[in-house]
């Protein structure tokens, strides 16, 4: 009960929204997919709303753990072992969708260990800053000691997911990443050094020495090069590598204001190859309209706006950079949907938080929405303990 009490219901209840659009618009998208298959047209509807019940689960289970336990060495290093191990053996064995063998096979369904990494590296990041944060306010040669520490596993991470090769994931960590350590109260000029420095001799690594030992070259990633050429002229290449986008445009064209109808979207029907996750607001904006795709965006952006207010008001900094992780990673990862669909970004495979079709990623999302209310609950009850003392 005192959970139910303390829930910040500017978070909860577009979560919950959110969830049940995503349940409604995975089986509109999809029922032609399963059908097509040889499978049933609520295939997909089931695993979606599975998703969604243990995406509650999750949330309602993460508001009552302990913030602190989670900053346990042992268990993070050992949890970034695991990661290494996984994120290397995919290299090998993943199974290949989309041009990236980043899904490790489970029965019926498929777990990708980027998005969890997500998770990780904030609260992985937010305690190395925290449990170092004085020491970041030294020389530079100090702060630089620091940040090589800090940021060691964050790579390791992060060059293992951009070899499978998942552009989309890696720079969503890398975001994530950056963001919290810019909004540590850090020096930004030994921040961008720092950070530009790790970065080129992380890409000169990937290029001259672990391409080559793999023997593979990005110019041979031909599902990630059409891609590119897609996003720079898209109609030039209406009839191959440019036919997603183009017929995304067409979704988003029909549907109007207002939309063709609920089931009535014409795209899906085997003209965008993944109406149910990548292009999944496409067919959105096509079957319920524009003001539909910007009431959803908005209840996105209602999340991440309360994410940093209560980053913001926290006394702690643990959980102030996790609120800003959190927000970075629901910001990018929006940004990337919405700009892929659009065509303002080369369509990276990225999903549309809560929306999209894929457990992964709702898991994922809601391990990072039940800390965002442990840590409004925590703020409001200390609130409460603050107006007693004073009256």
């Amino acid at each position: 009960m005192n959970r139910l009490k303390n829930l910040d219901y500017l978070i909860f209840i577009p979560y919950v929204i959110l969830c049940a659009v995503g349940i409604v618009m995975v089986y509109s998208a999809s029922a032609n997919i399963g059908t097509q298959n040889g499978g049933s047209p609520l295939s997909y509807l089931v695993k979606q709303v599975a998703y969604v019940v243990m995406s509650f689960i999750i949330v309602m289970f993460m508001t009552a753990v302990n913030i602190d336990k989670l900053r346990n060495k042992s268990v993070l290093l050992f949890t970034w072992i695991v990661f290494i191990f996984a994120l290397a053996g995919l290299l090998v064995f993943g199974k290949t969708v989309n041009g990236a063998a980043g899904w490790i096979p489970l029965g019926p369904i498929n777990i990708q260990p980027a998005e969890f990494v997500k998770f990780y590296l904030i609260i992985q990041i937010a305690h190395s800053i925290t449990s170092r944060s004085d020491d970041l306010m030294f020389s530079k040669r100090e702060w630089c000691r620091v940040m090589v520490s800090i940021g060691f596993r964050a790579l390791v991470l992060i060059v293992l997911i951009f070899l499978q090769p998942d552009l989309g994931g890696a720079a969503i960590n890398f975001m994530i990443a950056f963001i919290m350590i810019m909004a540590s109260g850090i020096n930004w000029k030994y921040a961008l050094g720092s950070i530009g420095g790790l970065v080129a001799l992380v890409l000169f690594g990937i290029k001259f020495i672990l391409i080559p030992i793999s023997h593979t070259s990005f110019a041979d990633s031909s599902y990630k090069i059409q891609r590119i050429i897609a996003f720079t002229d898209p109609f030039h290449h209406a009839q191959g590598a440019g036919q997603q986008l183009v017929n995304s445009y067409y979704a988003i064209s029909n549907g109007g204001l207002f939309g063709v109808g609920l089931g009535n979207s014409i795209q899906k029907t085997g003209y965008l190859p993944e109406p149910n996750t990548d292009f999944i607001m496409s067919i959105l904006t096509e079957e319920l309209g524009a003001i539909a795709a910007v009431i959803v965006i908005g209840l996105v952006a209602l999340i991440v706006a309360r994410t940093i207010l209560l980053g913001t008001r926290s006394k702690s900094q643990f959980q102030s950079l996790i609120c800003y992780g959190i927000a970075t990673y629901i910001t990018i990862q929006t940004l990337f949907n919405i700009g892929g669909v659009v065509g303002l970004l080369p369509i990276t495979g990225v999903t549309f938080p809560f929306v999209s079709y894929g457990g992964s990623s709702m898991l994922t999302l809601s391990l990072c929405l039940g800390l965002l209310l442990n840590i409004s609950g925590r703020q409001r009850r200390e609130r409460e303990m603050t107006q007693l003392a004073v009256n």
